[in-house]
C-alpha cells in the first residue's frame, strides 16, 4: 500500500504546486471513512482507493484527480454525501465524484439493462469532464489486477468480458495506449487462461532464442540512423500476449508465422527528424508493401502521431518499425492524461473535443433503449479503424466495413438522413460500398430522401444505426397513425357515430397514451383493436344495444357482423399513400399490386400485411374474423411507385430464349428484380421472375407480350411458392 507521504512525493515530483493539504486530508478522509471494511482478498478497502490514487499519479494527473481517485467510493460505501465533500473538498472535485459514483456499480450489475444505462451515465459525465473516465479508468485496472481474489469464476468472466468490450477501447480511445493493453492482457487471462499460457511459454521461449538477435538489430538501426547524422534512441518492444492472440485469430494464422511480435521504436527530437529517419530506414532496408501508415500528418482521433513501417531489416529480418518524437510518445501512452500533466498552462475539460465522444453523445439521444445505446456504442468503441477525407481534407474515422451511409453520419445526422448517393475518389459508388483507408468521400444530399429501413443492414457504425432506427420509428409511428386513424373511422362509421380527435382524449388514461395519436398508432399497429377504443369512448353502447334487444324480444348482436371481405368494398380503407414496411407490408406470399382485390390481415405490433383475396395464405385466419381488414387500393389515386409482380415462365430450353424473355419484360417497362430456375429438363425450363410494375394491367400486358413468343410455352401469374 502507498503511504501517505509516498503519494504526496510522487504528485510533487512532477507538480511542485500541488495542493499538499488538500490530498493529505483526503487521503485521511478515505482510511476514516472505509474504515474496518474489507475487500473480497481480505485486505483493508482503502488500499483500493489509494492504489487507484497512485495509478492517476503515474498518468502525471492534477491534484482534484488524485483527490477524486481517493475518495470516489466514499459516497457509494460509506456515510459520506457530496454536500459534505463539497464543503470539505471543493465542488469540483464533489462533482468529479458524483461522476464516477454514478458509474461505480457497473461491473456488479447483472441486469444487462442497468448495466446499460449506467454506462449511458458514463458517457454524460465524461462529456462534461474526461477526467471522469480517466478515474473509472484507473479503478478498473486496480480491480483487474486484483480479480483473482473473486472465488465466483462466472463473475471474474462477465467483469473480464466487460473490461474487453467496453474500458480497453475506452482507453484506446482517449490514446492511453499502456493502460488499453494491461486491461486487455488482465481480461485475456480470465477469459482465455490456456491459450494465454500458451502465448506466454513461446514467448519465453522466443525471447531465449533470439535475445542477440534483438539486441543485433538495436544496434544496425542505431547505426544506421548515426551514419545518417541523426541522434535517436531505439528501443525493441515486445507485443503483449492478448495482441499477439488477438492477429492470430484476426488472420487465421499459427504463431510461428508472425512477423512482428517485436516491434522497434525509433525516438528523436522533432517531426522533421521523424521523415528523416524514415528516409535512412527505407533507404538501406526493402520496405513491406501496405505496411506504411502515416498518423504524423494524419493523426487518429485520440491524437496518436507516429509513423509505422515494415522492413526486412537486418538480419533478413522482417520488423516493424515506428518512428516518433518525446512528445508523441508521451501522448502514445498517456494519451489524454497528457493533456492533464501539471505543465500545461491552459487545461482543456470540455471532452467534447473528441469526435468519438461526440458520436456516443449523439448515440445517447437516438437510443430509445438503454440496451440499444450499449449495443451501438460497442459498435462505436470495439472496431479497427480507417480513415477517410471529405473534399476539403478533413479527417472522418470510421471502423473497418464502414460505407458511405456511415461517413455522411459521421459528418453529420442531417447530411445522412439526407443522402441520395456517394462519390469515392470522384467516381460514383453505390451507398453500401465499403470505403478503404485514404478514400475521399463526396456525399451526395437531396431535401426530400429519407433514410431506408434497408440502410440498418449494412451500416457500422453506432451513431448511424441509431439515427435510423430513431427516424424509422417516428415514420412507423406516424404511418401506425394514419392506417389507425382509417381504422377508427370505419368502426364509428358502422356504429353510426363521428370520428374525431377529441373523441379519444377521454380515454387516454385508460389505453395509458399521452396523445391521441399514440391511440391511434397502437390501432394501426394491431396493439389496440379498433372496437375496443369504441367501446372506451363509448361505454354505454354495449347496454343501448342490449335494451333493444329486450324490447324487441330478438336476438341482436353486439356488434354488427363483419362483411365477407369482398377487396374494396365501399367503407374499404384506403392503403395509398401509407409508406411499404412500415405500417403496410405486402405478403410475399401472392406478391398483391395494385388493381388485385386485396384484403388486410392485423399482425400484432407489425400493422396490416395486406393479401390478394384469393390468396391460400388466408385459409390460416378463417378463425380469427377480428383480424380482417377490408382494404382498397383506393383508386381515385395514380400509381406511381412500383410494386413487385411475380410471374412462373416455361421457357424452350434454346439459345437465346433467356434473352428473349428478359428483352421483351424491359420494353414493356418492366425492370426484374429476382430471378430463380425452379425446375429444368431436356427441353424446357421453369422461372420465377419478380418484375416491378405499376399494377395489374401493366403486368397483364407484360405477360400477353411474353405469350406471343414462340420461345415460351407458358406464362402465368405466380400466386403463392
Amino acid at each position: 500500500m502507498i503511504r501517505q507521504y509516498e503519494l504526496v512525493e510522487r504528485v510533487k515530483a512532477y507538480d511542485p504546486s500541488a495542493d499538499e493539504d488538500l490530498i493529505n486530508r483526503a487521503y485521511v478522509y478515505s482510511m476514516k471513512a472505509h474504515g474496518s471494511q474489507k475487500r473480497a482478498s481480505g485486505d483493508p478497502y482503502f488500499v483500493h482507493p489509494i492504489e487507484v490514487a497512485g495509478i492517476l499519479a503515474g498518468m502525471k494527473l492534477d491534484t482534484g484527480s488524485i483527490v477524486t481517485g481517493l475518495l470516489h467510493d466514499t459516497v457509494e460505501d460509506t456515510g459520506a454525501t457530496l454536500s459534505e465533500l463539497e464543503g470539505l473538498f471543493g465542488r469540483e472535485t464533489a462533482q468529479l465524484v458524483d461522476g464516477v459514483t454514478k458509474l461505480s456499480k457497473l461491473e456488479l450489475q447483472s441486469d444487462q439493462s442497468k448495466q446499460a444505462e449506467n454506462f449511458r451515465k458514463l458517457v454524460l459525465a465524461m462529456s462534461k469532464d474526461i477526467r471522469v473516465l480517466l478515474v473509472k479508468l484507473a479503478d478498473r485496472l486496480h480491480n483487474m489486477r486484483t480479480l483473482g481474489a473473486f472465488n465466483n469464476e462466472e463473475k471474474r468472466r462477465r467483469i473480464a468480458r466487460e473490461t474487453l468490450e467496453i474500458y480497453a477501447p475506452l482507453a484506446e480511445r482517449i490514446g492511453m495506449h499502456g493502460m488499453q493493453e494491461e486491461l486487455e492482457d488482465l481480461a485475456f487471462a480470465q477469459l482465455h487462461p490456456d491459450a494465454r499460457e500458451s502465448i506466454v511459454r513461446r514467448l519465453a521461449q522466443l525471447r531465449e532464442e533470439s535475445q542477440d538477435v534483438v539486441s543485433k538489430i538495436i544496434a544496425e538501426l542505431q547505426r544506421v540512423l548515426e551514419e545518417g547524422g541523426l541522434k535517436a534512441a531505439v528501443l525493441g518492444r515486445e507485443k503483449r500476449p492478448y495482441s499477439i492472440w488477438r492477429k492470430m485469430q484476426r488472420k487465421n494464422m499459427a504463431f510461428e508465422q508472425l512477423t512482428d511480435i517485436m516491434a522497434f521504436r525509433i525516438v528523436v527530437e522533432t517531426e522533421g527528424d521523424c521523415y528523416h529517419a524514415l528516409g535512412l530506414i527505407h533507404g538501406r532496408y526493402a520496405s513491406l508493401p501496405g505496411r506504411f501508415k502515416d498518423y504524423i500528418s494524419t493523426p487518429k482521433p485520440n491524437g496518436y502521431r507516429s509513423l509505422h513501417t515494415a522492413v526486412i531489416g537486418p538480419m533478413r529480418q522482417r520488423i516493424e518499425v515506428q518512428i516518433r518524437t518525446g512528445d508523441m510518445q508521451e501522448i502514445a501512452e498517456l494519451g489524454v492524461a497528457a493533456h492533464w500533466a501539471y505543465k500545461q498552462d491552459e487545461r482543456n475539460q470540455d471532452g467534447t473535443q473528441y469526435r468519438w465522444l461526440r458520436d456516443l453523445l449523439d448515440i445517447v439521444d437516438q437510443a430509445q433503449k438503454p440496451e440499444e445505446f450499449l449495443e451501438h456504442t460497442k459498435l462505436a468503441l470495439f472496431q479497427d479503424q480507417v480513415f477517410c477525407f471529405t473534399p476539403k481534407g478533413a479527417v472522418i474515422a470510421l471502423p473497418q466495413g464502414a460505407t458511405p451511409v456511415d461517413f455522411a453520419y459521421a459528418v453529420h445526422s442531417q447530411i445522412g438522413d439526407t443522402c441520395v448517393g456517394a462519390r469515392v475518389n470522384g467516381r460514383m459508388v453505390t451507398l453500401r460500398h465499403l470505403l478503404q483507408n485514404g478514400d475521399q468521400v463526396e456525399i451526395i444530399t437531396s431535401k426530400t430522401s429519407t433514410p431506408s429501413p434497408e440502410w440498418e443492414r449494412f451500416v457500422a457504425t453506432g451513431k448511424a444505426r441509431a439515427c435510423i432506427r430513431r427516424f424509422i420509428r417516428a415514420q412507423q409511428h406516424d404511418e401506425h397513425a394514419k392506417l389507425g386513424r382509417s381504422m377508427l373511422q370505419g368502426v364509428f362509421r358502422q356504429e353510426g357515430y363521428e370520428f374525431s380527435d377529441k373523441a379519444l382524449e377521454g380515454v387516454l388514461k385508460i389505453f395509458k397514451a399521452g396523445e391521441p395519436a399514440d391511440i391511434m398508432a397502437n390501432v394501426g399497429a394491431g396493439v389496440l383493436g379498433a372496437r375496443d377504443v369504441f367501446h372506451a369512448v363509448f361505454p354505454g353502447h354495449r347496454a343501448q344495444v342490449q335494451q333493444e334487444k329486450e324490447r324487441s324480444g330478438k336476438v341482436v348482436p353486439l356488434t354488427r357482423p363483419r362483411k365477407a371481405a369482398t377487396g374494396g368494398g365501399p367503407g374499404a380503407i384506403p392503403i395509398r399513400g401509407l409508406i411499404p414496411n412500415l405500417a403496410v407490408h405486402y405478403a410475399r406470399c401472392c406478391h398483391p399490386i395494385p388493381g388485385d382485390r386485396i384484403v388486410g390481415i392485423v399482425t400484432t405490433g407489425k400493422g396490416v400485411t395486406i393479401h390478394t383475396i384469393d390468396c391460400d395464405t388466408l385459409e390460416s385466419f378463417y378463425n380469427a374474423p377480428e383480424r380482417w381488414l377490408d382494404v382498397s387500393w383506393d383508386a381515385g389515386a395514380d400509381a406511381v411507385d412500383d410494386h413487385v409482380g411475380r410471374i412462373q415462365v416455361t421457357i424452350s430450353n434454346e439459345p437465346g430464349s433467356l434473352g428473349t424473355l428478359t428483352t421483351v419484360i424491359g420494353k414493356n417497362g418492366g425492370n426484374i428484380t429476382n430471378l430463380k430456375i425452379t425446375s429444368r429438363s431436356v427441353d424446357f425450363f421453369e422461372i420465377l421472375i419478380d418484375i416491378d410494375v405499376k399494377d395489374v394491367k401493366h403486368l397483364t400486358n407484360i405477360i400477353a407480350a411474353l405469350r406471343a413468343m414462340p420461345v415460351i410455352s407458358a406464362v402465368d401469374r405466380a400466386r403463392s411458392r
